[in-house]
């Protein structure tokens, strides 16, 4: 509750463009500084704690494990997701402290899967970022969804969809955009 309360507080008196500026701080860029993300499938059950950052460089093997984690889990293939992507959860998870994993509902989404969930619900791009690996689908467990949207519009990194009904927001790396569903 402390952390939400303080988020708010901040929103109040920075705005966004200055709520956006103190989620990196200098501390961040620092070289020795070590980045982990704790994520968790809700479709596969899987479970990965990887520490993708550390001595200022991506760390390969745990990218990849986290690629592995946001494929495609319809028809089994994974990419590259970007890794702006990694750093905008990383961020998410550091504001809010969370001991929870980040849940992903939908990463990477190949071509004919995106097809046919646009064929099945009028909420799906036909030409989503999913299928790019510049998109993915969140929500972190005790953290209101409204809280979450609103750190993640305050990052001004890319795309922020909103899904109340749904329980997750929508990240991803295109043009600075929102919206809700």
């Amino acid at each position: 509750m402390h952390h939400r309360r303080q988020f708010l507080q901040q929103a109040a008196s920075l705005g966004v463009a200055g709520l956006a500026a103190s989620l990196i701080s200098p501390a961040a860029s620092a070289a020795g500084e070590e980045r982990t993300l704790r994520v968790y499938n809700i479709h596969t059950g899987e479970m990965v704690n990887s520490t993708f950052w550390a001595d200022g460089r991506y760390i390969d093997e745990e990218i990849q494990a986290l690629d592995y984690l946001a494929r495609d889990h319809r028809a089994n293939q994974a990419i590259a997701l970007q890794r702006q992507l990694y750093q905008n959860m990383y961020q998410l998870q550091q504001l809010f402290s969370s001991h929870e994993p980040l849940y992903v509902i939908s990463g990477y989404r190949a071509p004919k899967t995106n097809a046919g969930l646009r064929h099945a619900s009028d909420g799906v791009a036909e030409h989503s970022l999913h299928m790019q690996g510049r998109a993915i689908d969140i929500r972190i467990p005790g953290v209101s969804h409204r809280h979450l949207h609103k750190a993640a519009l305050a990052m001004a990194s890319g795309g922020v969809g909103y899904y109340p009904k749904s329980g997750f927001i929508h990240i991803d790396t295109g043009r600075v955009r929102h919206w809700t569903a």
